[in-house]
């Protein structure tokens, strides 16, 4: 006790406060020596960081080159007061040997680092550039652009009051964590400032909110709009909550999963105006992945303008081919000739709770098993849908196919076809 005492002691004698600009960065100056100088600077004080130290970046605005990296720091403070734009020059933007670009901020094997600002810090990844054209940006860089905050292998981080801005890529991907709060902040992707998924919005793709894998995660009190995922928890992922949410993009979703499985996750008191999809559950291709014990509650969806509801093979292609099945075509049920294909995988205890959908232009949902591998103990609790579109499904309201076991309870309407009725009304 002792011992331990005196080490933080000494830590607290030693910790330093380090001001961004009083070391040499340059505010308010987007040329290209510039923000290579502040991408250096950057660099070489996080790797120079010790335990107890806080590194502030001033009210003031920094242009920064990608390429930030970071490894093995701990105990440490990262505040954003000010704001860090990145540059939108692609062209000099760093890449490895192949080709492949840099991520705005990277780190690794990092314990108990705090991310904040005494305000609220943005970082900008100033997408647009490499989002290009609608429709034709995609075609040319595909999925090679940077992810604006990504950082693996990791534990007991905490991100607060923060705006993560117009990503390139993903926007927030901290994969193989163990304890992990972000609260108080914001996502936006938006390449315009109608408060809808037009078509023209869409086309910045990949743009994903807060997309994580590992355990003992908790996301609360934050807003999320996207052009993609708004929450995507991905593969060997366990024990996360995610509640008092306000999202609208491609839905609060789980997957895409492979191989892999996951388990116990929650998401609660949600709000979703004007999204794409809702409620959103996925398998890619591969087969014998297994999502269990989930549990969505208090859930109210708003003028979705897709799926409101879809548990079943991932809808997505991972190729030029826009109508590509990779298991489940983006042209599906519309284009005859598309595919959707279940993988081999499996949903077993799934909670459906309290959710409420107003106004959706398709119909209500997909709910969509392998017919060898099918879903079990599906249960929608009040799961009500008011003034329900027609198309495609008509009077079924969903596709509901490969399910052992679906209970519909409460005062769930309308009823998936292949699920039981227990409802209140029944």
């Amino acid at each position: 006790m002792i011992f331990t005492v005196f080490i933080l002691f000494i830590t607290g004698i030693f910790s330093r406060t380090i001001d961004f600009e009083e070391i040499g960065g340059v505010p308010n100056d987007d040329s290209i020596e510039t923000v290579w100088s502040n991408g250096a600077l950057i660099n070489t004080t996080l790797n120079s960081l010790l335990p107890g130290d806080t590194l502030i970046f001033p009210s003031k605005t920094f242009y920064v080159m990608g390429g930030i990296k970071a490894n093995g720091i701990s105990d440490v403070t990262l505040q954003f007061d000010g704001v860090i734009i990145f540059s939108n020059n692609t062209e000099q933007w760093p890449k490895n040997e192949d080709g492949d670009v840099f991520e705005c901020i990277y780190m690794n094997n990092i314990s108990n680092v705090k991310f904040t600002s005494s305000k609220t810090g943005i970082l900008d990844g100033n997408g647009r550039k490499w989002w290009g054209l609608p429709g034709i940006g995609y075609l040319r860089r595909v999925e090679n652009r940077p992810r604006l905050f990504n950082v693996e292998n990791s534990k007991n981080l905490l991100v607060e009051n923060i705006l993560f801005k117009d990503s390139p890529y993903w926007t927030f991907w901290v994969h193989s964590v163990d304890g992990l709060e972000v609260r108080h902040c914001e996502i936006s992707a938006r390449r315009t400032d109608y408060n809808n998924h037009t078509l023209i919005d869409m086309t910045a793709f990949n743009t994903d909110g807060f997309d994580v894998t590992g355990r003992n995660v908790w996301i609360h009190d934050c807003e999320v709009w996207t052009q993609d995922d708004c929450i995507a928890v991905k593969d060997d992922s366990q024990d996360m909550l995610f509640e008092r949410i306000t999202a609208s993009g491609v839905g609060l979703t789980i997957g895409s999963i492979g191989s892999s499985t996951v388990r116990n996750i929650t998401f609660r008191d949600c709000y979703m105006p004007n999204s794409y999809k809702g409620i959103y559950m996925k398998f890619r291709d591969g087969d014998g992945g297994l999502i269990e014990d989930v549990t969505f509650e208090n859930i109210l969806i708003e003028n979705p303008s897709q799926w409101p509801i879809w548990i079943g093979p991932a809808q997505q292609s991972d190729s030029r081919r826009l109508c590509a099945a990779h298991p489940c075509s983006l042209c599906w049920p519309t284009l005859p000739s598309a595919e959707c294909n279940a993988p081999t995988s499996q949903y077993r205890n799934i909670l459906l709770k309290n959710i409420t959908i107003s106004n959706p232009k398709m119909s209500p949902g997909v709910i969509l098993g392998n017919t060898s591998t099918p879903m079990e103990d599906v249960v929608f609790d009040s799961v009500q849908v008011i003034n329900p579109g027609m198309e495609p499904w008509g009077e079924d309201y969903y596709a509901c196919d490969g399910v052992a076991s679906g209970v519909a309870k409460g005062s769930t309407w309308p009823v998936p076809p292949c699920f039981k009725d227990e409802t209140d009304t029944a």
